[in-house]
C-alpha cells in the first residue's frame, strides 16, 4: 500500500476507528496518563500538539485539566464535525489544522510546541514518510510522548516482507522500535510503560532534562 492510499484510508475512514467511534469511547486510562505525564514536564500553560487528533478525546481531556493552548492535526474532515458536537468548548478555544502531519509539520517554526503526543497515529505512517520523525523532533520544544503498537496484534494479517499488519485486512499498522526512532534524533526517552497494546514512551529534548 502506498502512501496516498494510507493516507486516504483514514481521510475516508468511517465505522471502526473513525471519529464518531472515538468520540462514543470518550477519554480513557491513556488520556490520564497523558494528563498526569504533560502536567509534570510541562505544565497546563504550554502549548501542546496532538497527532492525530481525530475528534478530540485526548485533548478535551486536557482542556478540562486546565491546559489551555491545544492544537490537533486530523486528515479527517468528518473529525471536526463529530469534535463540534461532542467537545465545543474544546472546538472553540483549540487550534486544528486538516492535513495530514506530512503537510502540516513543515510549516511550523522549530521547537513551536512545548509538548507533542501521539496515540496510534506514527504506527500508520508509511516507511517512504518517516522523514516525518525530523519534524516531530524538530518541533518539539521539550517534551515528546508515543503512545503506539510496537508488537503483533491478535487477528491481524501479517506481512512477511515488512514489519507491518494489515488491521482487519484494511489497513497497515507499521511496527517500530519508537525508543530507537527518537533517540536517534537526539531525544533523551525518560519514561517507558507497556500496556496491554501499546508502548508509552516520553522523551525529553536534552535541554530539558535535569
Amino acid at each position: 500500500m502506498d502512501p496516498d492510499t494510507v493516507r486516504r484510508e483514514w481521510a475516508d475512514r468511517t465505522g471502526t476507528y473513525s471519529p464518531e467511534f472515538y468520540a462514543h469511547l470518550g477519554p480513557n486510562e491513556t488520556s490520564e496518563a497523558l494528563r498526569a505525564t504533560l502536567g509534570e514536564h510541562v505544565g497546563r500553560d504550554a502549548s501542546v500538539l496532538e497527532l492525530g487528533c481525530s475528534s478530540g478525546r485526548h485533548l478535551a481531556h486536557l482542556s478540562e485539566a486546565g491546559f489551555s493552548d491545544l492544537h490537533g492535526v486530523e486528515v479527517n474532515a468528518d473529525a471536526f464535525d463529530v469534535m463540534a458536537e461532542t467537545y465545543p468548548d474544546l472546538y472553540t478555544r483549540g487550534e486544528f489544522y486538516h492535513d495530514t502531519i506530512e503537510a502540516v509539520l513543515p510549516t511550523f517554526d522549530d521547537k513551536s510546541f512545548d509538548a507533542v503526543f501521539s496515540v496510534e497515529t506514527l504506527q500508520h505512517v508509511h516507511p517512504e514518510s518517516e522523514w516525518v520523525f525530523d519534524e516531530i523532533a524538530r518541533v518539539t520544544a521539550e517534551t515528546l510522548v508515543t503512545v503506539e503498537n510496537e508488537e503483533g496484534t491478535k487477528g491481524a494479517e501479517v506481512d512477511d516482507d515488512a514489519d507491518v499488519n494489515y488491521v482487519d485486512g484494511e489497513f497497515p499498522l507499521y511496527y517500530r522500535d519508537w525508543g530507537q526512532v527518537f533517540t536517534e534524533r537526539g531525544m533523551v526517552e525518560v519514561a517507558t510503560e507497556r500496556g496491554k497494546r501499546d508502548v508509552r514512551r516520553v522523551f525529553r529534548q536534552p535541554c530539558a532534562v535535569q
